[in-house]
């Protein structure tokens, strides 16, 4: 039972490093600025971030921003209205991958959508050796399990390290498909409760896609944002300084949203 319940918190450990880097320092820090980075974290992100999650961070940003600017459309790189709820976990790495490289041959256009993030795209990805960050976390699990003969706990690790995959489909799909809408945002956006909790709060999509800029994604008493909880406990850390302005329901939307 001790060993179950040590797998179990090394993947709950693991799976939270993941996250704080996707929806903490990629998300609501380089993406939006809803929160803002010290120079120390910003270049400590920049340098480990493909390393840690397996995705680049400039890559990654790009995407979003291009989602946010062309959510649910034929030019969206993720929407389930394009390519279904299943289809979707593949469109997201193809669109992904496609983004790398036209940012890799230096195409204006996508530049130009982060023009603002002063790093580059991981050497990883500009000599084409992606994959090397999974490698990594793969001989993490296979030592722990050769060494030790941990496999499970090895595997705990792999699975909560490398799980943005899973997080981003469940948060692409379920939360542009079923839930309900605080706001009428031109798009097929919701707020999807199970999705957020499990994913840190990300699944109150159609909030974040009325105030993008919003550190918090809850603006309801009985939406819990535990991303917001990270941002702040970062923030008395000494790592970020939360600056984006918190989202609220008025009186009238919240009239509109519940009739």
């Amino acid at each position: 039972m001790m060993y179950y319940s040590a797998c179990l918190m090394v993947f709950v450990g693991a799976y939270l490093i993941n996250i704080t880097y996707i929806t903490v320092f990629y998300h609501r820090g380089l993406t939006h600025g809803a929160v803002r980075l010290s120079p120390v974290t910003r270049r400590f992100v920049a340098v480990t971030g493909n390393w840690v999650t397996g995705l680049d961070p400039k890559g990654w940003c790009c995407m979003h921003r291009l989602h946010h600017l062309h959510s649910d459309t034929d030019l969206d790189p993720h929407s389930p209205r394009r390519f279904g709820i299943m289809g979707l976990l593949l469109a997201q790495l193809r669109s992904y991958n496609d983004i790398l490289r036209r940012l890799g041959r230096r195409d204006p256009d996508t530049l130009r959508v982060v023009s603002d993030l002063d790093f580059s795209v991981s050497w990883l990805n500009r000599k084409k050796l992606w994959y090397v960050p999974y490698l990594v976390h793969i001989g993490i699990w296979l030592g722990l399990g050769l060494i030790v003969d941990a496999w499970l706990l090895g595997f705990a690790y792999f699975a909560g390290m490398m799980s943005h995959p899973i997080q981003g489909w469940m948060v692409n799909a379920f939360a542009h498909a079923y839930g309900y809408q605080n706001f009428s945002t031109g798009d097929d956006s919701r707020n999807n409760t199970l999705v957020a909790w499990l994913v840190m709060g990300e699944g109150f999509q159609n909030n974040h896609h009325r105030y993008p800029t919003s550190p918090r994604f809850s603006v309801r008493w009985f939406e819990v944002d535990l991303g917001y909880g990270l941002c702040v406990a970062l923030q008395a850390l000494g790592l970020l300084k939360i600056v984006g302005k918190r989202a609220q329901m008025t009186p009238r939307l919240e009239t509109a949203a519940t009739n």
